[in-house]
């Protein structure tokens, strides 16, 4: 059977005539080519079903679309006209993939990409936070808006706009993953741009404005006067000391601000807040006359004393000399400490040189007005030594109360060079009160007068010609010192020593070297005794000079022959001028 009659016996089998398949093939092929994927075509419901909606586009099959993707399903009905998106012409099993909800996302990009190339604002609603910002629903879109996008100031709880419709400019769109940017911040800042240039074409120096902090930093806080930021530095902050700016100001906290300087240029606004506060100083000398007694905190430690705060803007000085009537204060931190609240007294006042002067120790009785009474001149009593000087001990008589044990009230008999040379720092030691000075704040002691003054009973025992053992303590330039019996010491000058030049002292005598001697000079009143031993050989055996020359290296001396006058060699008084040196 030849192809022709196998197709005109087919189409009288369905009861077409070859004409009439003809029209129905070539009405098949222009439905073809007007129909192809990916694009919105209209639609009729022929069906409403309980899980899918069957709509007739034309075409040689009907499609389907599921029920959920019909929001609106219950005011729909059979012979409606729709718009689908034709996903697929034909899927596995023959049929049209259609979507209306696709169809819908499509008709909102478009509009969403028309936005985009003219600039039109769109409204839109917060719904969701995301990480970096928030998910804004644009007509049923999803679009993303940066946290940076949110507003010209920053944003730090992005809860607080979830809900919340606003108006947005499309900023990027994303065509292959179908994304969308948009913005708010650009709509404010287009807002604010006018309202920028009326406040820097209004502004001027003394004007009062109002602002929201925006940032703060180390060195100030930046206010928002509604799109223009001006600097209230950390100095223009407060009359006082501030710490850091956020002990004055907290972010977002709506602020009063005088206008100080700008730069119309360089856009630079300099603002300031404590010049909206009275100045702390005025009638000052009014609300703090000297005498009266104040609290404040203290702010700051240096060596000379710690400055305390009043109160915001005003500070005194307690100087270590007012902190203590008695204590010897080499560093305020002695006494007080940072932050520490203390009370004080206004000591002096000086308006113009902003200047307070402050005392603590004035809240106390001055104990020095009551020492007379403690310590009576002549009276004995037990101090601690605290401090040794090359002229004399500082031994306090109780806590505060130091006086001076000069070097020369330690002993009545020793040739004291150092005080080291009798007491150490803590040793007790008894002392006798010389004199007390009130307004020098002294207290003069002695040591050696707890003992009764041994130089009378010395007149009778070292008169001159007297002869007496000695033990050499100390060897100075111009001869030895000698410890004699009594615990007095005397000075035997080098010319005493030898009749001929001694030519290296310290090897002809040593410490502890016993010498007989004989008195040549007694002084009551410098407490002076010198003795010789040239006087004391004159007229001796020669032996006995001999034995003397040999034990100290000394040169040859003949003794016999020499008269006794009874006085003293010419430099024998001279020599002991100074025997502590």
């Amino acid at each position: 059977m030849s192809l022709t009659e196998k197709k005109a016996r087919e189409l009288a089998e369905r009861g077409y005539s070859e004409t009439e398949y003809t029209e129905l093939e070539q009405l098949y092929a222009r439905s073809m080519g007007s129909i192809s994927a990916n694009e919105i075509v209209k639609g009729r419901i022929v069906r409403i079903g309980e899980a899918k909606v069957v709509v007739d586009i034309g075409f040689k099959s009907e499609g389907t679309v599921p029920v959920a993707e019909f929001p609106n399903i219950k005011d729909l009905k059979i012979g409606d006209e729709i718009e689908v998106f034709l996903e697929s012409i034909e899927n596995k099993d023959g049929e049209l993939v259609l979507s209306r909800k696709r169809a819908d996302f499509m008709r909102v990009w478009e509009r969403v990409v028309r936005a985009f190339d003219s600039g039109e604002v769109l409204r839109g609603k917060c719904v969701r936070r995301t990480k970096g910002g928030i998910v804004v629903d644009l007509m049923g879109l999803d679009a993303f808006l940066p946290g940076s996008q949110i507003d010209v100031r920053p944003v730090r709880d992005f809860d607080q706009f979830i809900g919340r419709e606003m108006d947005f400019r499309v900023v990027k769109v994303n065509h292959p993953s179908e994304n969308v940017v948009v913005s708010h911040k650009i709509l404010v800042e287009e807002e604010l741009s006018s309202q920028r240039k009326a406040i820097l074409g209004s502004l001027e120096k003394g004007q009062i404005l109002e602002g929201h902090a925006k940032a703060i930093t180390d060195f100030g806080v930046f206010v928002d006067l509604g799109g223009v930021d001006g600097l209230v530095h950390i100095t223009d902050l407060s009359w006082g000391r501030v710490g850091h700016p956020s002990e004055i100001v907290k972010l977002d906290q709506t602020v009063n601000v005088v206008v100080l300087d700008f730069d119309q240029e360089k856009k630079r606004i300099s603002l300031g807040m404590k010049q909206l506060m009275p100045h702390p100083w005025e009638n000052i000398e009014n609300k703090y006359p000297v005498g009266t007694k104040v609290q404040g905190k203290v702010v700051s430690l240096t060596d000379y004393g710690a400055f305390v705060e009043i109160e915001k803007g005003i500070e005194g000085l307690i100087h270590i000399s007012e902190m203590s009537w008695t204590q010897h204060i080499k560093h305020p931190s002695q006494v007080v400490s940072m932050g520490q609240m203390v009370d004080a007294i206004i000591l002096s006042l000086d308006k113009d040189g902003k200047k307070i002067s402050l005392g603590m120790k004035q809240l106390e009785p001055d104990p020095w007005t009551t020492l007379m009474g403690k310590y009576p001149i002549g009276s004995r009593h037990t101090g601690t030594v605290r401090n040794l000087t090359n002229f004399g001990v500082f031994v306090e008589l109780e806590e505060g109360v130091d006086g001076l044990v000069h070097i020369s009230d330690l002993s009545w008999t020793k040739k004291i060079r150092h005080p080291g040379e009798v007491v150490k720092k803590g040793d007790k030691l008894e002392v006798l009160i010389l004199s007390i000075d009130v307004d020098q704040r002294r207290i003069s002691l002695g040591h050696k007068q707890i003992q009764e003054n041994p130089w009378d009973a010395f007149e009778s025992s070292y008169k001159m010609g007297t002869d007496v053992e000695g033990k050499v303590v100390r060897i100075i330039e111009k001869g030895v010192i000698v410890e004699l019996p009594l615990g007095v010491d005397g000075f035997v000058p080098l010319s005493q020593l030898s009749q001929t030049p001694v030519k290296n002292l310290t090897e002809s005598f040593k410490v502890g070297d016993s010498l007989w001697l004989k008195v040549i000079e007694f002084d009551k009143e410098s407490k002076k005794i010198v003795l010789s031993a040239m006087e004391y050989l004159r007229g001796k055996e020669q032996t006995l000079v001999d034995e003397y020359v040999s034990g100290h290296r000394l040169s040859p001396m003949t003794m016999k022959d020499m008269v006794s006058t009874g006085t003293p060699p010419s430099d024998a008084g001279q020599a002991d001028a100074t025997p502590n040196n």
